[in-house]
């Protein structure tokens, strides 16, 4: 017979036995096996799906299928999110950062499998995103339910999150370096060294289970590059500019027609609008149709005429300047397809579109220099762009420049990759101050940071400064009434509440009537109503901790009472009790 209280005998067990320390390196390790094992059961879905689906295309016929399956996999991929999940995984990185900021790192338990599942259909058939975010998603959800199973903080279930997304990183790509960095530039606050060890495991632990899983092939397989050469330092500037600019295109114009999407209010026009778009887009370029890894080999692989493949510009093949058309039109439109994508109900992230562009980009720059006499080296100008992209889009230039060199093998190549991702990161910043990924949630106030004062202030929630022990007043009570509860109080500040509605109607401050209070003859004189003053300022409950704290010093007052929406008395909140929470956890998160 099993023992119904078996859960509480292994989490006292582990307490007991085991260090947190060390069950923390386990549980990484544990972490990175299962986040390897996810990308790799995803990567295989999507490349059967795919197999089965256009496996048989002719590359010099058209296809009409491309009308089709697109539409066909963001209706599936709806129908599963609205019917069986029923909830939002769109947009995987930026749900962790909003566990990380607003939900105590928890994330639901289905999205260790829901992602896969919707992300698979969605790109198999032909979505035109990635499948990383949906991963690290997965992966960062398979930390933080492994941390709250074993009653981890939330501290440690934050470093559990970050090691699965470094986990995922280095399982989909075979990238260590790149998972860890990742972790570090998009994800977590600054890490203290106790941090960086486990995310190191999880991120080794899983590229070294990829390699045993599919072998040791880079992702893009290429033959040859140049060396780094001091004098294309002036082009590799003017490439990390545009990669910038393109960033900025790329950023803004997905942020506008994400905007665009959320107003149309019915889902099944949303879903009709955005498998139409799709579904033309994909027909007239056909290199739309997935994450479009076939496209980055080709162009690295002096291959850039098989782009035209299956579409209606196959007789241009020959003309280099049509390709540059084609290429710079599909750079305009893959921000549209990836847009149309995932807002009807589609799943994927921006990882792949930004490489897929970047290396677009750094192609078309290389070979219209070459084309006006400037020889440069298209192989290295492709890689760079993809890193200059991936630096500008995620505001991340360490995982760019990791990341590429680490997808390809290209290790002698770090000076390109550095001037290009940097300059890119750079022209970026004079625009937009976040990345696409946390635009969202630094417009509402929700975003952790990587600046330590700010980010631990957002992990502080009402709930840990909400005061309740004030003694409350009705506006018909007598000053006599007043002075029995002042005198029962330690409290100077009074909250007037409506008695049937609890509606705030105002404050009685102990300064204020401390002159009349000890003058019995006006005891029945006055009553709090006519007592009572405004406050400074209301705080809603549901506001952040950084709001808080600008309403705070706008108002100059100490003590502010909080409402609800309907403008209900819930509690006060103090100045000092919010610093004296601030020092604690700051004293937590810090702890070594």
């Amino acid at each position: 017979m099993i023992d119904k209280n078996w859960y509480g005998k292994l989490i006292a067990w582990r307490e007991k036995n085991i260090k947190q320390h060390h069950f923390v390196l386990f549980l990484s390790l544990l972490v990175g096996i299962f986040a390897s094992i996810a990308a790799n059961v995803l990567k295989s879905a999507i490349y059967l799906i795919q197999k089965l689906l256009t496996g048989w295309f002719n590359p010099d016929e058209v296809s009409f299928w491309y009308l089709l399956f697109p539409f066909v996999g963001i209706t599936l991929s709806y129908l599963f999110v609205r019917y069986i999940v029923k909830d939002d995984i769109s947009h995987g990185v930026t749900r962790i950062l909003y566990a990380i900021s607003q939900r105590k790192s928890i994330i639901k338990l289905h999205n260790v499998w829901t992602s896969i599942v919707g992300s698979a259909v969605t790109i198999g058939f032909g979505g035109s995103v990635g499948a990383e975010s949906p991963i690290v998603l997965t992966g960062s959800a398979i930390g933080s339910n492994l941390g709250k199973f074993f009653k981890l903080d939330q501290k440690t279930l934050m470093l559990m999150i970050g090691c699965g997304a470094a986990g995922a990183i280095g399982g989909i790509f075979k990238a260590p370096i790149a998972g860890f960095v990742f972790t570090l530039e998009v994800l977590l606050l600054d890490m203290t060294m106790t941090s960086i060890v486990p995310l190191l495991i999880s991120s080794v632990t899983a590229t070294s289970l990829s390699y045993v899983l599919t072998g040791k092939a880079f992702l893009f397989q290429f033959s040859t590059y140049e060396p780094f050469a001091v004098g294309r330092i002036p082009w590799l500037i003017v490439l990390g500019i545009a990669c910038g600019l393109v960033s900025l295109y790329f950023t803004r114009g997905m942020n506008f027609l994400e905007g665009f999407f959320r107003s149309i209010k019915s889902p099944i026009q949303k879903l009709l609008l955005g498998g139409v778009i799709l579904s033309i887009l994909i027909f007239i370029f056909p290199p739309l149709y997935g994450e479009g890894y076939e496209t980055i080999e080709a162009l690295l692989n002096k291959q850039s005429s098989t782009v035209l493949d299956r579409s209606l510009f196959l007789s241009f093949q020959d003309n280099v300047w049509m390709l540059m058309v084609y290429l710079v039109l599909i750079i305009i439109f893959k921000i549209v397809a990836a847009t149309a994508t995932t807002s009807p109900g589609g799943v994927g992230g921006i990882f792949a579109p930004s490489l897929f562009i970047g290396s677009i980009t750094g192609f078309v720059v290389a070979t219209v220099l070459n084309q006006f006499g400037f020889v440069v080296p298209i192989e290295n100008f492709t890689l760079a762009g993809m890193s200059g992209l991936m630096s500008g889009v995620m505001h991340a230039p360490l995982t760019g420049i990791f990341l590429i060199a680490e997808l390809t093998g290209g290790y002698n190549l770090f000076m390109t990759l550095m001037i290009v991702s940097v300059v890119s990161y750079l022209t970026i910043l004079l625009f937009e101050r976040h990345s696409l990924y946390a635009m969202r949630l630094a417009q509402k106030g929700e975003l952790i940071t990587h600046n330590k004062d700010r980010a631990v202030l957002t992990l502080l929630k009402m709930e840990d400064v909400l005061e309740t022990d004030l003694k409350e007043l009705a506006p018909d009570m007598t000053l006599g009434e007043l002075v029995k509860v002042i005198s029962n109080s330690r409290r100077n500040v009074f909250p007037v509440v409506e008695p049937d509605s609890r509606v705030l109607l105002g404050v009685v401050l102990l300064d204020e009537v401390r002159n009349i209070m000890f003058r019995p003859e006006l005891y029945q004189r006055f009553t709090v109503k006519e007592l009572m003053i405004s406050p400074p300022a209301l705080i809603n409950v549901g506001l952040p901790m950084g709001k808080v704290m600008e309403i705070f010093e706008d108002s100059g007052a100490w003590n502010l009472p909080v409402i609800d929406d309907e403008k209900r008395y819930i509690g006060f909140v103090s100045k000092s009790k919010i610093f004296n929470s601030y020092r604690e956890l700051l004293l937590h998160f810090s702890d070594e």
